[in-house]
């Protein structure tokens, strides 16, 4: 029995016992028979056809108020909410006692429009007249009346008059007639990489390149070997456009119904893809990947036994040797009895966004979003609000790097045919920290070879690891910088001397990307290397809490290298006296020497030296330039 049916029937039955002026035996008898018509064509799913035998009956009868509720539901099955309301307030024109559990109905399509006070009102007025007997009935109704009361109390306490939603098609050099879906992009925002079902049954892999102008180059199918005859989907590209995550299923190689999968970049296009195996997969559904900016971490969707509900999000994340541990549950604080899915770190990995049916929303299934704490746990889900989440079912968001633009997916009245991608504006109080990113290549001072490594990104107010990536063979490297906060940059790299850099991101307003190409010193007599994270307050010597990882770094070289002997010196600009400036640096590169031996670094094996503003690196007519010269620098004099 098809929903046209479903309402007809309800509504009749719910009619039972009443002693109306509306009688349905008295209607026209030409209206009747076309009534009846749209009822068969409904059944047959010809929707077209019977709203057009139901507009002729209400023509012939316009007292006929089954004719007009059935319209009603008809226009509300498609959409047309704006048309569905109209027939239903015709039919509680003629009779609202007769036509009172048509309120359920009339209320989800007040909602559509975004109309919520007026969707509470009409279920309140069906639950306090005549509450459904049938418990079915009445958990439909209850659970209608809690969405609405949710997004009642959300206008309420999230005022934002001047939110536009208007998403904006990415035209035809993305969208086709099929249908193209999750879309994906790099961090510098210039390749877009996406879904796209061909002849409605196989997908495979796209992706654009940004034009100048913001305008995208043609879609074409992804080069080299990951999109084959077998279905590939749900697809993830890292931040630094180098791997791609995916869901498989149903192929040879698979143990569920459907894997994640991953596949590299080379310089031949994508290569074959490589199934994640049984330290991720199991034999459930295990889908829709999400890398993290460093990719150390992946999110992703499963089915699998243990969960707190029907599908959950899990991460599972890579150990320092390159190797995948085992698979986390998010916990209750994101998972619950429903489904959580579509799971989206954003590029400052710490705003997390995936769809949940459970928590509090709107309807179907609504958009979220937490918030990683310093502590690695997560805030409570944040619903993303009207008119983003709708009484429908929202599905997977990308959200770019500037926090501000995202993209999706929909079927909206300017599709050029199925699902098309979209990109609109996410209002204020739900975007992810604008990230910024740092790139290059770290060789060898002295051969210039490229080096693999280390590169992490330390909080100096938490002195906690924000990001940890390894570069590849060539020493290539892309490290995301969210913006608000200052960051330490370190580069670690066995038999030299670590790299030491920072990033001020705290205030302002930052549109700068970086390129950062580092040449790393072996450890060796006279090597030398600026100490940019060890601060001190202005004509002070007291080592300032955000020295503490850079400190450590310290203490680690020296505990790696016994034999090492190094000077730590101190330098000033040429503001003040130079005896003051001379003694002002002697103490703070005695602080530091005091710091290395109360943690058990022999006194013998530091020196410590003041040389005032004597060794200028830079003009001293600038800020930039004294800055520059407040620096203290760490050398090897003895191996």
């Amino acid at each position: 029995m098809n929903y046209f049916s479903l309402i007809l029937v309800t509504l009749l039955l719910g009619t039972a016992g009443y002693s109306q002026p509306y009688d349905p035996d008295k209607v026209n008898k030409k209206a009747k028979q076309l009534f009846d018509q749209a009822y068969e064509r409904a059944q047959d799913g010809h929707t077209a056809s019977a709203i057009g035998l139901l507009q002729q009956a209400v023509k012939t009868d316009p007292g006929f108020a089954d004719a007009w509720m059935a319209l009603a539901n008809l226009y509300g099955s498609l959409k047309n909410y704006k048309a569905a309301i109209d027939c239903s307030e015709k039919a509680f024109a003629i009779d609202s006692v007769y036509t009172l559990n048509e309120k359920l109905p009339y209320s989800v399509n007040l909602a559509g429009l975004g109309r919520f006070e007026e969707a509470l009102a009409a279920v309140n007025v069906l639950y306090e007249k005549k509450k459904p007997a049938n418990p079915l009935t009445l958990e439909r109704l209850l659970k209608r009346k809690m969405n609405y009361e949710f997004a009642v109390d959300f206008a309420n306490k999230n005022p934002d008059k001047n939110y536009v939603f208007a998403p904006v098609n990415l035209g035809d050099s993305i969208n086709s007639a099929e249908s193209e879906y999750f879309p994906c992009l790099t961090v510098d925002g210039k390749e877009l990489a996406f879904t796209r079902k061909l002849q409605h049954k196989n997908e495979d892999f796209f992706f654009s390149i940004k034009k100048d102008d913001s305008t995208w180059f043609k879609a074409r199918p992804m080069e080299g070997n990951v999109n084959t005859e077998q279905n590939e989907g749900a697809q993830n590209i890292s931040q630094d456009g180098q791997w791609l995550v995916f869901t498989g299923c149903y192929r040879p190689d698979g143990m569920g119904g459907c894997d994640l999968y991953i596949s590299y970049k080379t310089g031949k296009g994508w290569s074959e893809a490589i199934n994640l195996g049984p330290g991720i997969n199991t034999d459930q559904w295990d889908a829709q990947p999400c890398l993290s900016p460093d990719k150390r971490e992946l999110y992703f969707v499963s089915r699998r036994f243990g969960g707190y509900g029907g599908s959950d999000i899990y991460v599972i994340r890579q150990n320092e040797n390159g190797k995948w541990g085992r698979p986390e549950n998010l916990g209750p604080d994101v998972n619950t009895p429903g489904d959580e899915q579509c799971p989206f770190i954003h590029a400052d990995n710490q705003t997390l966004y995936f769809t949940s049916d459970f928590w509090p929303g709107y309807g179907d299934e609504d958009l979220f979003y937490v918030r990683r704490s310093a502590h690695n746990t997560w805030t409570r889900p944040v619903n993303l609000g009207y008119p983003i989440n709708t009484i429908d079912r929202e599905g997977t968001l990308f959200i770019a790097a500037n926090g501000i633009t995202a993209y999706y997916a929909s079927d909206r009245a300017d599709s050029h045919g199925g699902l098309d991608i979209y990109k609109f504006d996410l209002r204020p109080a739900i975007r992810p920290m604008k990230t910024l990113w740092v790139k290059g290549r770290v060789t060898d001072s002295k051969t210039g070879a490229g080096l693999p490594v280390t590169a992490e990104l330390v909080d100096l107010d938490s002195n906690l690891v924000v990001t940890k990536v390894y570069t590849d063979e060539n020493g290539d490297y892309l490290v995301t910088l969210p913006v608000g906060r200052d960051y330490a940059f370190h580069i670690n790299r066995k038999g030299y001397l670590f790299y030491s850099g920072n990033f001020s991101l705290r205030g302002g307003e930052l549109d700068s990307t970086y390129e950062k190409n580092i040449q790393l010193q072996p450890i060796e007599m006279n090597a030398s290397v600026v100490l940019n994270n060890i601060f001190f307050d202005v004509n002070r010597a007291e080592l300032k809490p955000a020295s503490q990882t850079e400190l450590d770094k310290l203490v680690k070289l020296l505990t790696e290298n016994p034999g090492l002997k190094i000077e730590i010196s101190g330098h000033t600009d040429n503001v003040g006296k130079p005896a003051d400036n001379m003694q002002l640096s002697l103490n703070r590169a005695k602080a530091v020497t005091a710091y290395l031996v109360s943690n058990n670094i022999a006194p013998q094996r530091l020196i410590a030296k003041g040389y005032g503003e004597t060794k200028p690196v830079a003009g001293n007519q600038t800020e930039a330039g004294r800055a520059r010269n407040r620096r203290t620098e760490l050398k090897i004099i003895s191996r």
